[in-house]
């Protein structure tokens, strides 16, 4: 009788025990499925943005013929940053891709800057009804974006969180749930976004 009663209660901590890893390995996945949700928000806004960008330009272009420097640093960064999107796409959390990614939306921003800027001594490309709406546009993309980022990193924030804490890191450990890294932009200068004023 009592090996009887000794068989239960390893079967109990075995069941106790299991269902707290299925438990633990089922929050990782939630986790992870999260900041990857997240991550897909950022590529619909960055999307947008990037799909503003030749319309822009081309506005641009009839005003601002002497600027072709500015304008084909616009398109360079713009291609530069649509295939770090595409790369960070594949590998949300990734650190190479979202540094990479990070890096290019900043010289993205700062080449739009420097559009926005050129295109200040153009009073009619100012007064332009189309540049006025492509500006108000990338305006709200830009604040689309910022969210989408905020609501990334909280995510891997989070996800990274319930991954390191213990005993649920001998699970990730076990599991493959490697480490997400933040989408940051480093350079000060490249926080900011472009300033639209038309």
């Amino acid at each position: 009788m009592e090996w009887l009663i000794g068989i239960v209660c390893l079967v109990l901590i075995v069941l106790v025990v299991g269902g707290w890893g299925v438990s633990v390995y089922n929050g990782l996945v939630r986790a992870r499925n999260a900041y990857k949700n997240a991550f897909a928000q950022i590529d619909v806004q960055l999307t947008r943005r990037h799909d503003l960008i030749p319309n822009l330009v081309e506005t641009a272009k009839g005003y601002i013929k002497h600027e072709r420097e500015t304008l084909e640093a616009v398109t360079a960064a713009r291609t530069r940053a649509v295939a770090a999107q595409s790369a960070a796409t594949g590998k949300p959390g990734d650190p190479a891709a979202m540094q990479e990614l990070g890096g290019a939306e900043g010289m993205l921003t700062q080449a739009l800057g420097r559009l926005f800027a050129v295109a200040e001594a153009y009073p009619d490309l100012k007064a332009n009804q189309n540049m006025m709406q492509l500006s108000e546009e990338l305006t709200s993309t830009e604040n689309r974006v910022a969210f989408a980022r905020q609501a990334y990193n909280d995510s891997v924030m989070a996800y990274n969180n319930k991954r390191e804490v213990f005993p649920a890191n001998m699970i990730a450990g076990m599991g493959g749930f490697g480490q997400a890294a933040l989408l940051e932009i480093e350079d000060p200068q490249q926080r900011q976004a472009p300033k639209v004023q038309f």
